[in-house]
C-alpha cells in the first residue's frame, strides 16, 4: 500500500483555491459580496486585461482592524458565523471564510483598510500565501483590495483562462448580478480605464434594471409583487410578445443572492403557458424573500445552488406572482407593419424581353432615387396627371417566346408617390403626351433559377393540384399523391444553398442597422465569434454595454426577424461545446434557413408553388429538413382507393 502523506500547507491551499477561484470573475464576486456584508453602499471596481493582471475593489464599508488583518487571510476565518445555529440561518452573502485565503494563494494581493474606530489605516501585502508587508498607511474608512497577476504561480491554471475580452465579460456579468440584487448599493465598474457601469444606489430595482440591462429591455417588462405562505416574490417579468429564444435573461435572487433555480424557472414558464410560442422563454428579474432557515445555501462554494425546505411553496409563489402580473399588466401586442416577400420565387424578366412603358413613368421611377427639383417645380399637378395617368384597363405585357405574363394595372402598386408640386406656368413640353417607347434593360436580367442548383434528373410528369391549410402542397404524379411540407422543404433548400456558397453568401446592407441587447454571456460569445458570424453572412460589431449592432445580414432573412435570429445564435454560441468551425457554421446556416423559410400559413402564389415543386422534384436529396423531419410523404392511388373501399 502506498504511504499516506500530509500535504504541505501551500499545496493544500492551492487545492482549496481551485474550488473558489476559477477565474477573475470568481474573485470579483467574493470580494464584492464581502464589501456588501461589511455595510458598504458604494463599491468601485476596476479591472485590466479582463482581471487577469489587475483587479481593484474599493468600498466604504466597516473596514478591517489592524489586529484582524492577518486572521482575515487564514482559511475558515470569518466574522459572519460562530455557532451551528448561525450556519442554519445564514443572512450574509459570505460565511465560509475561504475567499481571501484562496485568492492570496494564487495571486499577489495588496490591502489598504481602516476600521471605524481607527485613526490610521493598514497596508497589508501577501503573495502566494506568504505575507510580505504589514505597515501603517493613510486611507479613508473602508477597504481597497488589489489583486495582481492571477495564477502567476500556477501556470497550469493560467492556460485554462479564456481571452481577455471573455474574462472581462464574465466579470461584467457578476457585476450586473450584484447591481441588480442590491439596488441600494451604488456600483461603479471601470474596465480598461473606461467607465462601463454606474448605478445610482437609490434602492429602486427599476433604476438598476435600466442601468444594467438597458432601456430597450426595461421597456419590455411589467412589475409583479406577490406573497404566499411566507414567501414574497417581487420584481419584473417580460411581456409575452417580448419572449426570447433562450433563458439567458432570467435573473432569480434569493434573499438578495443570485441563484440558479430550476424550480423558479419551471414555475415562471408554466405561468406563461399558452401565452408564448413553444421554444420561447420569458425574461425576468425576480427577487424571492424567504426565512433564512427555510433554505440551505451551503451546497456549493459558489453559493449559486441552494436547497429549499419546501420547493412546492417556492413554485406556487413564483407561479402566482407571474400569473397575476400577466393578468393585470398591459400585455397588448404592439402592431408592426412590414410586408414579407418571398423573393426566392418572384418572377424575373428573362433575357431579351421587351417592356412597353411610358417614358415619363420610367423617368419618374428614376427620380424616386435621385429627385430633380426642376421637374417638380415646372409641372402643374393637372399636367402631371395627364402625363402619367393611363387608362384603367391598361395592361403591361411581358412578351417572350416561352412565357407571357399579363398584370392588370389595378393589381400593381402605384409607381408614382403622392406629392403636391408647386404650381407654375405650364411647360409646353409637359403638355405633350409622350408616345410609348420600347426600353431595353441596361442590365440584362437573369432567368429565374431554383433555390438549389441541382443536377437535372428525369422527372416523372406531375400536376400541382394546389395547397392545403396554407401549409401543404398537393401534387399528383403518376399513380401517387405527394404531400409536401412547404416550410420543411424550403428550409432544406436554403440550408443547402448556404452550404454550397460558404465563401460567398448573398448579403444585404441594412438601411437602418439593428441593435440587439444580450446577456453578458451571450455578448461575450458573439464578440468571440465575429469572424464565424461574418462567414455566415452576419456583419456584427460591438456597440458596448452588452449590445451589438448588425450592419449586414443574409438577404433571405427578413429585417423583422433579425434581432431574434442574433439572440438565438448568441445562445447557441454560449452553450455549444463544438470547436470545429464547419459544424458551428452548419448550425448557423440551419438556424438562418429555419428563420428565412416560408412559414406554415404564409400565402403562396401559384407561380411560387410550381417553382417550388419543380426545384424539389429535380433534387432527390431534399427529402428531410435539417431538423430531420420529412419534407414530403407519398400516398399511392391504391392506398387512397383502399381507404374509400374501392379495392
Amino acid at each position: 500500500m502506498p504511504q499516506i502523506n500530509i500535504l504541505p500547507k501551500h499545496i493544500a491551499e492551492l487545492i482549496a483555491a481551485g474550488e473558489v477561484v476559477e477565474r477573475p470573475a470568481s474573485i470579483v464576486k467574493e470580494i464584492m459580496e464581502n464589501a456588501i456584508d461589511a455595510g458598504a453602499d458604494k463599491i468601485t471596481l476596476e479591472i485590466k486585461r479582463g482581471g487577469i493582471t489587475y483587479i481593484r475593489i474599493t468600498d466604504n464599508g466597516c473596514g478591517i482592524d489592524r489586529d484582524n488583518i492577518r486572521k482575515a487571510f487564514i482559511s475558515h476565518a470569518t466574522s459572519k458565523i460562530s455557532t451551528v445555529d448561525d450556519l442554519n440561518a445564514i443572512c450574509t452573502l459570505g460565511f465560509r471564510g475561504e475567499a481571501l485565503a484562496s485568492i492570496a494563494a494564487v495571486s499577489r494581493v495588496e490591502v489598504m483598510t481602516r476600521g471605524e474606530n481607527e485613526d490610521v489605516g493598514t497596508r497589508y501585502c501577501i503573495e502566494g500565501g506568504e505575507e510580505t508587508v504589514l505597515d501603517e498607511a493613510g486611507c479613508p474608512k473602508g477597504t481597497t483590495l488589489i489583486v495582481r497577476d492571477l495564477f502567476y504561480n500556477t501556470p497550469a491554471r493560467m492556460k485554462f483562462l479564456k481571452k481577455d475580452v471573455s474574462e472581462g465579460n464574465a466579470v461584467a456579468a457578476v457585476v450586473d448580478r450584484i447591481a441588480l440584487s442590491h439596488p441600494e448599493v451604488s456600483v461603479r465598474f471601470i474596465r480598461d480605464s473606461k467607465d462601463v457601469l454606474f448605478t445610482s444606489g437609490d434602492g429602486k430595482l427599476d433604476s438598476a434594471i435600466y442601468k444594467v440591462l438597458g432601456k430597450d429591455f426595461a421597456s419590455t417588462l411589467i412589475p409583479c409583487d406577490y406573497e404566499l405562505e411566507g414567501v414574497r416574490v417581487s420584481g419584473y417579468i417580460s411581456k409575452p410578445f417580448n419572449a426570447r429564444p433562450n433563458r439567458m435573461m432570467q435573473y432569480f435572487f434569493l434573499n438578495d443572492r443570485f441563484i440558479k433555480t430550476r424550480t423558479g424557472m419551471v414555475a415562471l414558464e408554466e405561468a406563461y403557458k399558452n401565452s408564448i410560442m413553444v421554444g420561447k422563454f420569458p425574461a425576468c428579474v425576480l427577487k424571492i424573500q424567504i426565512a433564512p432557515g427555510a433554505v440551505d445555501v451551503n451546497v456549493h462554494p459558489a453559493k449559486t445552488e441552494v436547497r429549499f425546505a419546501n420547493e412546492k411553496m417556492i413554485f406556487n409563489a413564483v407561479y402566482y406572482c407571474a400569473k397575476s402580473a400577466l393578468q393585470q399588466g398591459d400585455t397588448r401586442v404592439q402592431a408592426t407593419f412590414q410586408q414579407k416577400v418571398n423573393r426566392q420565387f418572384m418572377p424575373k424578366p428573362a433575357e431579351g424581353k421587351q417592356i412597353k412603358i411610358y417614358e415619363q413613368q420610367l423617368e419618374q421611377i428614376k427620380k424616386e432615387a435621385q429627385p430633380n427639383q426642376d421637374f417638380w417645380t415646372n409641372t402643374t399637378s393637372t399636367e402631371f396627371k395627364k402625363t402619367v395617368e393611363s387608362p384603367k384597363n391598361e395592361t403591361i405585357v411581358f412578351n417572350d417566346n416561352s412565357s407571357k405574363f399579363e398584370i392588370e394595372k389595378d393589381e400593381m402598386p402605384d409607381l408614382v408617390p403622392c406629392f403636391k408640386p408647386t404650381v407654375q406656368e405650364p411647360d409646353p413640353v409637359a403638355q405633350t403626351k409622350p408616345e410609348p417607347v420600347e426600353i431595353k434593360p441596361s442590365i440584362e436580367p437573369e432567368p429565374v433559377q431554383p433555390i438549389v442548383e441541382e443536377v437535372q434528373h428525369e422527372v416523372e410528369p406531375y400536376r400541382v393540384i394546389g395547397e392545403a391549410f396554407k401549409t401543404y402542397i398537393l401534387v399528383e404524379q403518376g399513380k401517387k399523391l405527394l404531400i409536401i411540407d412547404k416550410h420543411a422543404a424550403h428550409e432544406r433548400m436554403l440550408f443547402e444553398k448556404f452550404k454550397a456558397n460558404r465563401d460567398g453568401i448573398e448579403t444585404q446592407m441594412l438601411l437602418a442597422p439593428v441593435t440587439v441587447t444580450l446577456s453578458k454571456e451571450e455578448y461575450s460569445a458573439v464578440l468571440d465569434n465575429l469572424d464565424l458570424l461574418e462567414k455566415a453572412g452576419y456583419y456584427v460589431e460591438d456597440f458596448g454595454g452588452g449590445m451589438v449592432i448588425v450592419n449586414e445580414c443574409p438577404t433571405a432573412v427578413a429585417d423583422a426577424d433579425l434581432a431574434e435570429v442574433i439572440m438565438e445564435l448568441a445562445g447557441y454560441l454560449v452553450t455549444s461545446q463544438k470547436e470545429l468551425i464547419p459544424e458551428k457554421l452548419d448550425w448557423i446556416y440551419h438556424s438562418t434557413a429555419c428563420r428565412a423559410a416560408i412559414k406554415a400559413g404564409d400565402r403562396t402564389s401559384d407561380y411560387e408553388l410550381n417553382k417550388f415543386v419543380e426545384s424539389l422534384l429535380n433534387n432527390p436529396d431534399i427529402r428531410y429538413c435539417p431538423h430531420g423531419r420529412p419534407v414530403l410523404i407519398e400516398m399511392s392511388r391504391y392506398e387512397i382507393e383502399k381507404n374509400f373501399g374501392r379495392v
